[in-house]
């Protein structure tokens, strides 16, 4: 039996820019939902509508009642819904390409499936009344939502490309690197459950941890990360394919004005505008880290390792 889109594969043909274009709009609405969660918690309005899935025990959506509060978490809420749609047209662009591209449909139905997720989590933190844990579960679902649109729009960029060949220590110094960035936007995240912008106007009880000493572990993983980056941008300066090092620049730019903006809130209090572009700099480092091990993934360049290997016999 013919399913839907195999008819629709049948008849019609999408060329690869709109499909890098759809991959493009699916990073971006995940980079943006990210960033709105981010306006949500500084300026208060996490309970802006206290209940899930309605905004309030007798409406859907957010009314005048609610005020300015109820109007930034509704617009939160409702960002759902581009995310979906983003999501859901790269599904079927990614599905009706006139070249089969299995690796983006697979990964456009992970983002998919995450939203879901993301959604179900994002009710809870309300019910939860926004305990730091969840509001914690709540952001690493949207980095996952991030980690599958990075992926798609990367593959999207490379499906006719050849892969470079790369080196065993390059590769591992770029899982290192992802590891080492994972690792710095959990601490993130604790640094946050101990902070002051709780998402609420009203007082919501901190994770049990001392802020000073989290921010300051927070920044000697950062430094970590910077290092291993400068490592990997050093040992791939003479590389034939001048990609990932090209790649791991971009990221040391990023992990740079990133760190500078940390450095700047925590001096000044945490100002509400400083935190939004710490948490929309987040999401830039970690798509940078992804694409930087994803570019680090081609075909084994061991012979290359060692030129003089080509002398011995096989």
């Amino acid at each position: 039996m013919t399913t839907p889109f195999q008819w629709l594969a049948a008849r019609v043909a999408i060329g690869r820019p709109a499909l890098r274009a759809a991959a493009a709009g699916a990073l971006a609405a995940s980079v943006m939902i990210i960033v709105t969660g981010a306006v949500v918690r500084v300026s208060g309005s996490g309970l802006g509508c206290d209940q899930w899935p309605n905004c309030s025990a007798d409406s859907l959506a957010a009314t005048p009642a609610l005020g300015l509060h109820g109007a930034i978490e509704f617009g939160n809420r409702l960002l759902t819904f581009v995310v979906s749609a983003a999501v859901g047209w790269l599904i079927i662009v990614s599905r009706l390409q006139r070249d089969p591209a299995p690796a983006v449909t697979r990964w456009a139905w992970a983002q998919f499936w995450i939203v879901l997720l993301n959604a179900v989590i994002g009710g809870l933190t309300v019910l939860a009344r926004l305990s730091p844990y969840m509001v914690t579960a709540h952001f690493l679902a949207a980095v996952l939502l991030l980690t599958g649109s990075t992926v798609s729009w990367h593959r999207t960029r490379t499906l006719d490309r050849p892969t470079p060949p790369v080196t065993t220590p390059v590769r591992r110094l770029a899982t290192a690197l992802l590891a080492g960035t994972a690792l710095l936007l959990v601490v993130g995240t604790l640094v946050t459950g101990t902070g002051p912008h709780a998402g609420d106007s009203s007082a919501v009880a901190r994770m049990p941890l001392n802020w000073t000493v989290m921010t300051w572990l927070h920044g000697a993983v950062a430094a970590g990360v910077l290092g291993l980056a400068a490592v990997l941008w050093i040992r791939t300066r003479t590389d034939t394919d001048r990609t990932a090092h090209r790649r791991t620049a971009l990221f040391l730019a990023v992990l740079l004005a990133q760190g500078l903006v940390g450095l700047v809130q925590a001096a000044t209090a945490l100002p509400e505008v400083a935190v939004v572009l710490h948490l929309f700099g987040s999401a830039l480092v970690w798509t940078g880290a992804v694409r930087v091990f994803l570019d680090t993934r081609g075909r084994s360049a061991a012979r290359q390792e060692h030129p003089d290997a080509a002398l011995v016999p096989a």
